[in-house]
């Protein structure tokens, strides 16, 4: 689903579920602090 780059090394992020990524709330070169949602799955 996504790529997290954190401390330089790549983190690969699956999805829990499978559907269509809606409500995404971030942006490309964005910081993510833990435990914040990045988007919603529909479906």
């Amino acid at each position: 689903m996504v790529v997290l780059e954190a401390m330089k090394m790549e983190q690969p992020l699956a999805a829990h579920k499978g559907g269509t990524v809606t409500g995404l709330s971030v942006t490309v070169g964005q910081t993510v602090t833990s435990g914040v949602p990045i988007c919603q799955i529909e479906g």
